[in-house]
């Protein structure tokens, strides 16, 4: 194997290279789907929605939007050739409502026009009769019923019963965080187009191309080989077209074939909201048993899922949120439970993070009840129960944490701010503003990288070097602006030791690297870096090779540098060696793979080692609220990020920026809505609040941690990014209930849920100042 010797290109891996897509994000000029002409003859597709939360469809009569102008066909159920069930996990998910329809906005029926305005006219016209049938709208209603979605899941380790019974101290309560929209900036949206002997093309916004293969193939009756998809970019994801994606891929689908004619399916934006699914909203009851110190020994907990109308997803997000319920905290004994609620709304599905906030969230609302108790601060109990190195580092599932640098995150962030300085000023603050109160909280993240789900952790990619020396790359991983493009891309220009410039990155299609995994699990680097590094030092290989012969030195002696090739001070450019190659009939195309080792996973008894490493991230949030209108303000947030050894500091920097604030929407102004009905209320911008920019905090401080390489030999020992940062802002939450708390002197635990809106925040001040006037005076 030829020498790869440090990157002195420009645009190699370690450097912040820009975004491949960042000129044409500015000016327009990046096509997304809409965006792209349409073929001729293309149609336009609409659905028709459940108006009811629960209802047997008793009929449907499309003949009066049949008959409507510029309609060509309107499907239902009944029309599926094949199999109606795109279920990523569990059977029995159909694509349109078949008999009954399990919440409001559930896909009916559709209808293909030869313009949306049409297309959306004509679905008005479609006459469905429906029985209404009893609905379960809320999780206490599904929990009485035992209404679940898959098996309830539990993780245990030691004598919990014996554990709570003897601590010294011991504390129950309970705690809920909502639900999210993905929000993202472009819509679900699909272009299926029927080709020859039964073929159809799909063009999807998807984070998982071979997902929506799988699910086009089995509605229409089809091989996998008979259905091509293809992705170039999405205006955003979030995990939310992880597996909805793959019903409006479907349904498209399901038109053209019926048709003949290509056919788009674009959803509105209210539309979007009332049928694809959402961060799962969660209840969380705890009973924790502890001793003077802080040192947590016992804790059984339950987290309970609102999946929503069926499984999707909800399964492994459940699995997901148990393996991170202890946080960075050796549990000594401990119970967790997950219950996956089935409820008559949309089904809850994928979300950055997948579980792992709801998880993290539960535990530090024990975390914090616990030090409120006892009267010390947060951070000495969190140090108590810090993981060790070599002692208390297996976690309730059974993985030795191998990787443990908390204590010298937290310390960076600690030191860094001057916390003791900090907290000062905001208690002085507090004691001479009687209707602005600050509050000040830190937060520490162990995140897990790698699927939950052993088959997953595998990519494949493609890799072309052309005479000319410039290289084509292909791999399963999807562009939705995370820069994942970039990133990969560097790694083959760092592994030929080529400029970027030279190396182009095409759209992500089945045709060309099959059976991927959705790009997800913060794995889209580690997985298609590493298969398309492994593609590229094929190639190297074979033209060191060549490079060795022409030079006549052995093939150890060539060295890849600087656009060049050299056997001691002799040289060719990469493009003139590519060149020779092609004369010397040496392929300069391979195929790559990488499967990520170590990992394994027993889903009957929920042990293993489902992570191949930890990231880890500590961040202080200071927030100021208004005790008369519950208003809130992000003042100050002060963030480190272990990102290994970083493949793009550019994009890593700023993932961690926007995870964070998508974070903070999460927990205080994004609350999704629902009346008695089952009606979303809160389905459009003007009801649904993400944060603006005017939400950014005025003092937002970003660091990544310095010299800390992935202990694993991971691409280029970088870690992952697109999730872990979004649980540093759970600091933006207990920071507010630390102001709420001030009320009382810090001796109550404030009752407040998320997301902490202006009512919630209110409320919460109300009951607090309520609880304290009520102590006896001895007790203030």
């Amino acid at each position: 194997m030829s020498e790869l010797t440090p990157s002195a290109v420009k645009g190699g891996a370690h450097s912040p290279a820009r975004h491949d897509s960042a000129a044409g994000h500015v000016t327009g000029r990046a096509l997304f789907l809409d965006d792209v002409a349409n073929a001729p003859g293309t149609l336009h597709a609409a659905l028709v929605l459940s108006p009811h939360a629960h209802a047997r469809i008793r009929r449907i009569d499309a003949g009066r939007a049949l008959a409507a102008p510029g309609v060509a066909a309107v499907v239902t159920a009944e029309d599926v050739p094949g199999r109606n069930d795109i279920g990523p996990i569990l059977k029995g998910e159909p694509a349109l409502a078949a008999g009954v329809a399990e919440y409001v906005g559930h896909p009916v029926a559709a209808v293909a026009a030869d313009t949306l305005e049409r297309a959306l006219a004509a679905a008005a016209l479609v006459d469905v009769e429906y029985e209404p049938l009893p609905a379960i709208l809320r999780l206490e209603e599904a929990i009485a019923a035992g209404a679940l979605v898959s098996p309830a899941q539990v993780i245990e380790r030691g004598e919990v019963a014996i554990a709570l019974g003897y601590a010294p101290m011991r504390l129950a309560g309970d705690v809920r965080c909502g639900g999210q929209d993905h929000f993202y900036l472009e819509g679900q949206i699909a272009l299926a187009v029927p080709g020859e002997d039964r073929d159809i093309a799909v063009t999807s916004s998807t984070q998982h191309p071979t997902e929506v293969q799988h699910g086009v193939a089995r509605l229409l009756g089809l091989p996998l080989n008979a259905v091509t998809v293809e992705v170039r970019r999405m205006g955003g994801a979030f995990g939310g077209k992880e597996s909805q994606a793959t019903i409006v891929a479907g349904i498209a689908a399901l038109l053209a074939w019926k048709t003949h004619r290509p056919v788009k399916l674009r959803l509105r934006r209210d539309d979007d909201m009332r049928a694809t699914g959402k961060r799962h909203p969660f209840l969380i009851r705890y009973d924790v048993g502890f001793d003077e110190d802080g040192s947590l020994l016992g804790l059984d907990m339950t987290l309970v899922a609102n999946a929503g109308n069926v499984a999707d997803l909800s399964p492994a997000v459940l699995t997901r949120a148990l393996c991170h319920a202890d946080n960075c905290y050796y549990l000594p004994n401990v119970r967790l439970r997950g219950l996956a609620c089935k409820t008559n709304t949309v089904s809850n599905t994928a979300f950055r993070g997948f579980g792992g906030p709801q998880g993290m969230f539960a535990i530090e609302a024990v975390v914090e009840a616990v030090a409120r108790h006892l009267r010390v601060p947060t951070e000495l109990v969190r140090r108590r129960n810090f993981y060790g190195i070599g002692r208390n580092d297996m976690t309730p599932y059974g993985m030795t944490v191998e990787d443990n640098i908390i204590e010298r995150v937290v310390e960076e962030l600690e030191g860094g701010v001057d916390l003791p300085r900090w907290r000062a000023e905001v208690e002085t603050f507090n004691r001479t503003s009687a209707v602005i109160k600050k509050g000040l909280a830190t937060m520490p993240v162990k995140f897990g990288i790698s699927f939950n789900l052993p088959t997953l952790n595998q990519a494949g990619a493609l890799v072309h070097v052309y005479t000319d020396g410039s290289v084509h790359l292909n791999h399963g991983g999807t562009e939705m602006g995370q820069g994942l493009f970039v990133k990969v891309a560097q790694v083959v220009a760092e592994a030929f030791q080529i400029d970027l410039e030279h190396v182009r990155v095409s759209a992500t299609s089945t045709g060309k690297v099959p059976n991927t995994s959705a790009t997800a699990a913060s794995s889209g680097s580690d997985l298609n870096g590493m298969a398309a590094l492994n593609a590229a030092e094929q190639i190297r290989g074979r033209m060191a090779q060549v490079a060795a012969a022409h030079f006549a030195v052995p093939a150890t002696e060539i060295v890849f540098s600087d656009n060049r090739v050299f056997a001691g001070n002799k040289s060719l450019s990469f493009a003139e060696l590519a060149e020779l190659c092609w004369r010397r009939r040496v392929s300069l195309s391979a195929t790559g793979y990488y499967r990520t080792p170590k990992i394994n996973w027993d889903f009957k008894t929920n042990t293993g080692r489902p992570f191949y490493y930890f990231s880890y991230g500590a961040a202080a949030c200071e927030v100021a609220i208004d005790t008369l209108t519950g208003e809130l303000r992000v003042l100050r947030a002060e963030l480190v990020q272990d990102c290994g050894r970083s493949l793009n500091p550019a994009i890593d920097k700023g993932q961690v920026e926007g995870a964070f604030v998508q974070g903070m929407g999460w927990l205080t102004t994004e609350e999704l809505w629902w009346d008695e009905d089952g009606r979303l209320r809160t389905h459009g911008p003007s009801t649904y609040k993400i944060p603006g920019s005017r939400d950014v905090p005025r003092v937002f401080n970003t660091r990544l941690l310095a010299d800390a390489p992935n202990r694993e030999q991971t691409i280029f020992r970088s870690k992952a990014i697109g999730e872990p940062p979004l649980m540093l802002a759970i600091a933006v939450w207990l920071a507010i209930r630390d102001a709420v708390a001030s009320l009382a002197d810090h001796r109550l635990l404030p009752k407040l849920d998320a997301p902490a809106t202006p009512e919630r925040i209110l409320a919460a001040v109300d009951d607090i100042q309520a609880r304290f006037a009520a102590l006896p005076a001895e007790a203030r």
